[in-house]
């Protein structure tokens, strides 16, 4: 059985950091894209970040750029997200997503079930 779980969300100060990890397990996803998405109360899905099946092409949406990094562990089978600089805004649930070439709602792809962050002034 495929399981996505992602881990390291909680309450922060703003500008302070957090490093979400998520594990997957039941198959091997070395050769797949994988990434983040996040999701505020009353908003839609939002893109957050992937990278590539080698660690070597990074993606990220506009409004975290220069402030998250992405990153994966293909032995591990798992990817990290390392947020800093963090807002009042970049308070969601945060899910982790693997699938062969582009990922997002509306893919073919796995989803865990999500992580809490807060971010409080």
């Amino acid at each position: 059985q495929v399981q996505l779980v992602e881990s390291g969300g909680g309450l922060v100060q703003a500008g302070g950091s957090l490093r979400l990890s998520c594990a997957a397990s039941g198959r091997s996803f070395s050769s797949y894209t994988m990434g983040w998405f996040r999701q505020a109360p009353g908003k839609e899905r939002e893109f957050v970040a992937t990278v590539s099946w080698s660690g070597d092409d990074t993606y990220y949406g506009e409004s975290v750029k220069g402030r998250f990094t992405i990153s994966r562990d293909n032995a591990n089978n798992t990817v990290y997200l390392q947020m800093n600089s963090l807002k009042p805004e970049d308070t969601a649930v945060y899910y982790c997503v693997v699938g062969r070439g582009t990922v997002g709602p509306g893919t073919p792809g796995y989803w865990g079930q999500g992580t809490q962050v807060t971010v409080s002034s």
